[in-house]
């Protein structure tokens, strides 16, 4: 019984100890992102040139949602852990090399079609801009110069697949990094150089997608797993990849369908609305990114472990953890966006053309999207799950399901709520898909500690609850409008730290079983796991 507990407990520790070192580079990078952010929101503001870079780059990233964080990455890592555990080095490297030069003649394919198609893609995405003959001019030509990023993006995938597969979390996770600075170097540097300086911020998505790639080339060599063109595409596992990839391809196509929704109704919304909903959505994915993201991320490979050896009781055991740990983070994240939400956007993006207006604006969304930030969170996980069992099945239901109520809800919120309503369509179609993946999950595994989920996500709650009720109080008496900027940084900043004490504090008065393991996930623990 000692020894399964002592199992259990470094299989916490080495699945703590891999989200650390992705939430710390994933925190790098979310930091850049909102410096690239503020970078692009000082140049051009919240109008046309933004509205048409923000969806065509939405179209253009439509692989890497699609790959790097969903079907070929979560249909990959289990098939690689089991084959990885059969073969020599020198065949698993055949392997891989194989899934990439599949992968890089078909994306090169998708992208020349992309660019031939970009003008009905942006039509299909956006009708409201053929009202302005320009914008919809200017966001196609921008769509057809960003789709070969598509190709860096998924070759990316494979290798962020095949590292955190081999308990190598650090260069997949810091890609994104090089990819913000890429942005931010071709709007600064390069933006003069063009006619419509918009365009600088397409050659810099272009230069950030080979940046991202190009960091994973020596921790390849390094592990001789170094890819190289291969022809034999027979291999029995790089059919089992595909036949996992296409149910889970349209479970995440569908999601991205939702947000392609979004922009649909947006686009027919006053101009700028867009843009506010990218704003609020980025910060949003700010405790995504550094917690949802990145625990879900190393889940991934230990759950897949656990089924190849089949170790059904610590399987449930690190799920239950994982969910615990995810609420005990996300809850009052989740309540500090709200309350913060003005400050915190008029702080980050209030300046040059972005005006208090558009922060009021994007403020709002940012409320209705914190709704859904714990359930859509606990939905990576969720799939994360399902994927280790090799079922992409179930999650594409369930994103079916999300789908049709959020196109529901958009039509009936876009209406009194405006650009609101369509944040809020998103939250509540993730808490319908968390909810259908509980339930069957429930079904397929019987008891999973359901119980001690629910009594620490009411502690979180809870504390959370009284945090907030500290934040609201600070922000009404503040005075916080009439600040100046550098005063400004220091009441969020001051705020915050004061909401991180007492939430830990009171959850400490609750006894809190998940401050014991936020300890080593702030320490970033390298275990035995091989964790780099």
């Amino acid at each position: 019984m000692t020894f399964k507990k002592n199992n259990e407990t470094d299989e916490r520790r080495r699945i703590t100890g891999a989200a650390s070192v992705i939430a710390s580079a994933t925190a790098i990078s979310r930091v850049l992102g909102y410096l690239r952010d503020a970078v692009i929101a000082f140049a051009f503001g919240a109008g046309m040139y933004s509205d048409a870079f923000f969806v065509a780059f939405r179209i253009s990233n439509l692989l890497r949602r699609l790959l790097g964080e969903g079907a070929l990455t979560s249909s990959f890592v289990p098939i690689f852990t089991q084959e990885y555990g059969r073969r020599d080095l020198n065949s698993t490297r055949e392997f891989v090399s194989s899934v990439f030069t599949l992968m890089l003649f078909s994306l090169t394919i998708l992208a020349v079609i992309g660019i031939l198609f970009a003008g009905p893609l942006v039509s299909l995405m956006s009708p409201g801009f053929k009202a302005d003959p320009n914008k919809f001019a200017l966001t196609v030509s921008l769509t057809r110069w960003m789709f070969p990023y598509m190709i860096f993006i998924g070759l990316m995938a494979i290798a962020m697949g095949v590292l955190n597969s081999l308990r190598h979390f650090l260069a997949p996770a810091l890609s994104p990094v090089l990819f913000n600075l890429s942005i931010i170097a071709s709007v600064l540097l390069l933006s003069p150089s063009f006619s419509l300086p918009v365009y600088a911020l397409a050659v810099g998505v272009l230069i950030g997608g080979l940046l991202q790639f190009a960091l994973q080339i020596p921790f390849f060599y390094s592990r001789g797993m170094l890819p190289e063109l291969r022809f034999k595409f027979k291999d029995p596992a790089i059919g089992r990849i595909f036949k996992l990839m296409g149910p889970a391809s349209f479970g995440v196509g569908v999601y991205q369908l939702n947000i392609f929704v979004t922009l649909w109704f947006a686009s027919r919304l006053v101009e700028g609305s867009v843009s506010y909903l990218y704003y609020s959505g980025r910060l949003m994915e700010l405790p995504m990114g550094v917690f949802g993201v990145a625990i879900a991320t190393a889940l991934l490979p230990s759950l897949s472990t656990h089924v190849v050896k089949g170790e059904w009781r610590e399987f449930r055991s690190s799920f239950s953890f994982v969910v615990r740990t995810l609420n005990f983070l996300m809850i009052p994240s989740a309540v500090g966006l709200f309350i913060l939400s003005y400050p915190i956007v008029e702080l980050l993006f209030a300046r040059g053309q972005f005006g208090s207006g558009a922060a009021t604006s994007s403020s709002i969304a940012l409320c209705y999207y914190t709704i859904g930030l714990v359930p859509i969170s606990m939905s990576r996980v969720l799939s994360s799950v399902f994927y280790s069992l090799k079922d992409t099945v179930v999650p594409l239901y369930a994103a079916i399901a999300s789908f049709v109520v959020n196109v529901a809800l958009c039509i009936l919120l876009v209406g009194p709520l405006s650009y609101g309503g369509l944040a809020l369509a998103t939250s509540i179609s993730g808490i319908v898909n968390v909810v259908i993946l509980c339930f069957i999950l429930k079904k397929r595994l019987g008891s999973f500690g359901g119980r001690a989920i629910i009594a620490s996500a009411l502690r979180s709650i809870s504390a959370a609850a009284l945090m907030g009720a500290v934040l609201a109080v600070l922000v009404h008496f503040s005075g916080f409008e009439t600040m100046g900027q550098v005063m400004k940084a220091l009441f969020v900043a001051g705020a915050l730290i004061v909401g991180i004490l007492v939430y830990l504090g009171l959850s400490k008065l609750f006894k809190a079983e998940e401050l014991t393991f936020l300890r080593s996930f702030i320490r970033r623990r390298k275990d035995a796991g091989g964790i780099e």
